[in-house]
Order: C-alpha cells, then structure tokens, then sequence
C-alpha cells in the first residue's frame, strides 16, 4: 500500500450505512483525514521504565513465539477453505449460515475452548430472477436489445413476476434528484451514477472512496421512492470493471434496487445524455419470516483475571454471489488461530481470551445487537476487542480507537510485528470494526486489522470473492497480528487506560 491513511476505519462503513437516510437529502461529508501526525508509526522503539514494566522480556518472548508459529502454519487457510469451498457462502437465515456456526463451534472445542452459540434473530433475504435490458434508446437497431447486467441489492422489494419497463433517469447525487423533483422522478427507474474513485483506491484510500459511493447503495431507493420512483439502480461500488456487479445492503423503501456494473452505468448515462432511454427489469428476491442464527462465543479462560476480556473477532455470514472468503471467513480464521496458536504453545493467557464469529454483519448487526443486549453489563470488563473485515491482504497495522495512553502503552507490540511491516498505529474517531462498535462507544479500546486495501474492493461483495483471492502467506501475517496484539492484551501487566 503506497499510503496507510484511511479516514474511513476498516468497518464497511456500516456506522455510515446506518446514518445514509438522513443524509440523501444533504451531501455527505467525509471524515476529516487524520494528519502524519496522528498516526503512531514505529518500529523498533525504545524500551521505557513503563514498557518493561507492562511487557517484561518474557512476554516479549512469548510475543515473538507467537508470531513465529502463525508465520509457519497453516490452520488459519485450512479453516477458511472448509468454510469458503466446502459450505460456500453464508447469508443470514440460509443452511450455509448455521451450518457454519456449528462447524466453527465444533473446531473451537476441540481447541478446548468453552463454546456457546447465541441465539440471534437474523433476516432472511433470497435472491431471486435478476435481468434487464434497454429496450428503447437513441439509435437502437429495429428488433434488438441491450443486456444489462446487474444484481438485486439486500434489502430490494421484487418486480412483477413478468418484470417492470420504465424509462432511466440518471443522477449523481441526491441532490440532482432533489431538482428533478417528483414530476420528472414519479413513475421512472433512477440510477445513481456515482463512481468509486479508482486513483484513491491505488494511493491506498480504497475505504476512503468506499465510503463516498456507498451511500447512493445504503440509501438511494429510499431517495428515489419518495419522490415516485418505481425502481433504483445504483453503480456498482467496486474498483474493478470487468462488468462485474457488486451487491450489499440497501435500506428498504418499497421498490426494487439492483446495483449494475460500471460499465452498464457509463452505458445508460451515454445514452440517456442523448435521448430517452427505457428499461425492462426483472428483480424477484423474497423476504423470508425470520430465522434463528447464532454468534459463537468461544472463551479460553485467563489464568489471573478471567472477569477481564479480550475479544477476537470476525464475521460469519456473507453475501451469497461468492464464497465470503476475503469478506469475511478470513476474519473469522485469524481469531480462530489465535486460540489455537496459544493452544499449541501451551500458553495460556492472564486475561480470559474470547473468540467471537458474529452473525448478521452484512444485513443489520443482529448478532452483535445480541452480544450488547446480553453483555452490556460485562463492558467494564472487556478490557479490549479486535475485529478484522477489511480482507486478507498484508497487514499494515492496526485502526485504534482507544486513548493516547493506551496507544502509547503498546509500543513494544510494534517491535514484535516490525518484522511483517505491521507496525501502524491509527487512530481513529470511528469504531474500526462494525460489530465491535457497541463496545468502542461504551469506551473499550477497540482495534480492526489494517489491511493493504488496493484491491479489496475488487472483490467486495461480489462473485468474485473466493478462496484464491487469499494469498496463504498474507493470511499467515494477518493471523500473527491478531494473535500477538491479543496476548499482548491479555497478558500485559495493566490494563490499556480509557
């Protein structure tokens, strides 16, 4: 990664998701990027009073051991394989998904860990028929039509079985809708043609430029609907353009919603520059009653303090055009290896170690609503939570919201990872993980794993995110940097302050 700056913390922006239907009448404003100087950035430091103190030479030791045996295993792969090729992907409500729990449940007790599945009520959502076609436009050749290809997003109404023909309106903000107004909006399909900012994606601001588009996904057939929209498109928010659509979650507004691929949408937005332009769509994707998921909570108990918890964490469901591997079944490896690293090392933490694989991230955060609702109390205790869902690429470091103190006291953990180049520290205002956030707000230092996010949006929630998109050796890195910034955590002689 050519710049380790991300404004945007490796969350998805589901914090941003949550907010996009307030904003789709006002422009959204980016987070303010955090200057050179807010990012704790070292390797190799000097060893302080406090530092020997909080990590004497034999936690050091273990430290390094540690990575030493991620950077020479392959278990993390291993599972990730299992859950991406051999049950595939992992929607909410779907077979895959408890299939999934129950599988990770299983191999963390032959870790010997105490495993407990929670139950969460989880949405179920199934794609259904999705195709198009300009079936009039400027020049069009008398008996022939133009394919559209495109995808339902999460959270879409359905078509008439026979599908819907309207006219394209297209748009790049709300506020070009918001001037149309409703007499030229009502009864029309509107795409929303908002680019994902390529060059910010290659100088290592892919999440920056994510969240600039993803909000035209999160709210703009809500946008559309009011002003009588019959249907909502929006560009695809990815960085690669290989007429590859991009799913994700879409708030509900009672219309149909599909994301098309770049190159349809720079199509439509040609064509319509020239005259009118009228679709024929066909989305029927059903929202299904309800159905019992589950978190798996899986607890290594601390020696010392096992009221305290560091929590490791990834998420277990995932959109179903692809597998979930990079997004987000390699999350939920790297917590898995961390137990089982420490495990094999026969090394057995202060403070209670907690493996979480969270369901619903994609479509609401039931799962970690659940977790809230059940351990809200137990908060002062969770001395700490990691999450990783930005990929499985070389790690950089860590997205931190915590205080300067508690920044500050893991130092000497750089000094272990400077060997892998994870040696970032940034701090962020946001939570740096969706399912960790309840616990950011409520003042727990909280981490996500920061990854080289290049080409993460080539993937993302597209059909495209399979197992060969991890390369071994990267996930081998990522597992090392959990597994030692969570010992570091749960071994560390104090507390990080708040």
């Amino acid at each position: 990664m050519t710049s380790a700056f991300r404004p945007f913390p490796a969350t998805r922006i589901a914090l941003l998701l949550l907010s996009a239907s307030l904003v789709a009448q006002t422009p959204a404003q980016t987070p303010a990027q955090a200057p050179p100087s807010a990012m704790t950035m070292m390797t190799g430091p000097q060893s302080s009073a406090a530092d020997l103190q909080n990590f004497p030479p034999l936690l050091l030791q273990q430290l390094s051991a540690i990575k030493a045996a991620a950077l020479n295993d392959d278990y993390a792969y291993r599972e990730v394989a299992h859950l991406t090729e051999n049950i595939g992907p992992r929607p909410t409500g779907s077979p895959q998904a408890q299939a999934a729990a129950e599988y990770v449940a299983g191999e963390l007790r032959k870790l010997g860990l105490e495993v407990r599945l929670q139950p969460v009520t989880v949405p179920h959502w199934v794609r259904g028929a999705e195709t198009a076609a300009l079936v009039e436009y400027p020049g069009m050749v008398p008996g022939t039509t133009q394919k559209i290809v495109l995808t339902a997003l999460g959270g879409s109404s359905s078509t008439p079985a026979d599908g819907l023909t309207a006219e394209v309106v297209a748009v790049n903000t709300f506020e070009e809708l918001q001037a149309l107004g409703r007499e030229k909006v009502a009864g029309k399909i509107v795409l929303f043609n908002e680019p994902f900012d390529k060059q910010k994606a290659a100088a290592g601001l892919a999440f920056a430029a994510y969240g600039e588009a993803v909000r035209y996904r999160g709210a703009g057939a809500k946008a559309a609907a009011d002003l009588g929209a019959v249907a909502a498109l929006v560009r695809s928010v990815g960085s690669a353009d290989y007429r590859l659509p991009h799913t994700g979650f879409s708030f509900p507004a009672g219309i149909p919603a599909a994301a098309v691929t770049a190159e349809d949408a720079d199509l439509i937005v040609h064509l319509a520059g020239e005259g009118k332009v009228r679709m024929h769509l066909t989305l029927t994707p059903q929202k299904l009653p309800d159905e019992t998921g589950y978190n798996v909570i899986a607890d290594l108990k601390g020696s010392e303090h096992p009221e305290q918890i560091v929590v490791v964490s990834g998420h277990l469901d995932s959109w179903d055009l692809g597998t979930g591997a990079i997004d987000d079944g390699a999350g939920v490896v790297m917590a898995m290896e961390t137990a089982e690293i420490l495990q094999r090392l026969h090394l057995r933490p202060g403070r209670t170690l907690r493996v979480i694989a969270w369901m619903d991230e994609e479509t609401g955060g039931s799962g970690s609503k659940a977790y809230s609702t059940e351990y809200l109390n137990d908060f002062p205790h969770h001395v700490a939570a990691i999450e990783s869902d930005s990929g499985a690429a070389h790690p950089l470091g860590f997205d931190v919201k915590a205080t300067p103190a508690a920044i500050e006291a893991l130092r000497p953990v750089l000094s272990v990872l400077s060997s892998i180049g994870a040696t970032v520290l940034q701090p962020t205002t946001y939570p740096p993980g969706a399912d960790i956030a309840a616990m950011s707000d409520a003042g727990v230092p909280a981490f996500g794993v920061m990854q080289d996010g290049r080409t993460y949006f080539n993937y993302h929630h597209s059909a495209a995110d399979t197992l060969d998109k991890i390369v071994p050796a990267e996930l081998r890195e990522n597992a090392a940097a959990m597994a030692v910034l969570a010992y570091a955590l749960t071994n560390m002689k104090g507390a990080l302050p708040r």
